[in-house]
């Protein structure tokens, strides 16, 4: 990918502060470095599970010698050093308007094109979830991909919301946790390309996206997942935010013990 000095002097600054961090408080179990694409630009979906586990994909991606390039709130651009952070590591800004939305999309585009990894979480937010499996996703992923014909790499990851637990306030430094992850081969999107970029097929790819990264996550738990996706519009909850109790007693918080 064609970056600027000033782009990898960021994203190295951030690495020498973030990773021996990360490397003392998290124990690493990584795998599937191999599915990610070396000569072309590809999409990152990861599960989100914690605050932190941007951090700890980040950590992955970069030490596999990739530069990444996340979608972010764009609130977290206007926080002085932080923001000055992300742009000059080209982090890309997320606005909760349609036309928000599809400026992000046309920036993650230009990265990709330059053979970057564009990290989107499908789900859009922490998931609801009690069990901290994948929610519904949402279809920005399957549109990017759809529309740049980029690899879709599913990414697993668990370990990392045993240290900082969904919208906990305190981290739980003992005993020390395992950051288990997990990279699979991209996705086989094949049947929707070539197709109008529909509700129904966008939603279809999405279905797939969501498949393949909670398979991985259910090998990485060694656990069944839930035979229906949790969907937080089914269960009337807020699609952002902490308060997100449903209005039919759908639990608002996984508890805090680790995983």
């Amino acid at each position: 990918m064609k970056t600027t000095t000033k782009e990898r002097l960021a994203l190295g600054a951030v690495a020498c502060l973030a990773r021996p961090v990360l490397n003392a408080v998290l124990g690493r179990r990584w795998s599937g470095q191999e599915h990610l694409p070396k000569d072309t630009g590809f999409i990152v979906c990861p599960n989100h599970n914690t605050e932190i586990d941007p951090l700890v994909v980040g950590h992955y991606l970069y030490n596999s010698g990739h530069l990444p390039h996340f979608l972010a709130k764009a609130s977290l651009f206007d926080i002085p050093v932080v923001g000055s952070l992300l742009h000059a590591s080209r982090q890309i800004p997320v606005e909760r308007s349609s036309a928000g939305a599809n400026r992000s999309l046309l920036a993650a585009r230009r990265v990709m094109d330059q053979g970057g990894a564009v990290i989107l979480y499908p789900e859009g937010t922490l998931t609801r979830d009690p069990g901290l499996w994948p929610m519904r996703g949402r279809t920005g992923a399957a549109r990017l991909a759809l529309q740049t014909g980029a690899p879709v790499v599913p990414v697993a990851q668990w370990g990392a919301n045993a240290l900082f637990p969904r919208y906990a306030k305190r981290f739980h430094l003992f005993p020390r946790k395992t950051s288990h992850v997990v990279a699979g081969p991209p996705v086989d999107l094949s049947e929707f390309r070539g197709q109008p970029i529909t509700k129904s097929v966008l939603e279809a790819a999405t279905e797939k996206i969501m498949d393949s990264v909670t398979a991985l996550l259910a090998g990485l738990r060694g656990e069944v997942p839930p035979a229906e996706r949790w969907d937080p519009a089914a269960h009337r909850q807020k699609a952002t935010g902490r308060d997100f109790a449903g209005r039919d007693g759908a639990p608002a918080r996984a508890v805090e013990e680790a995983p």
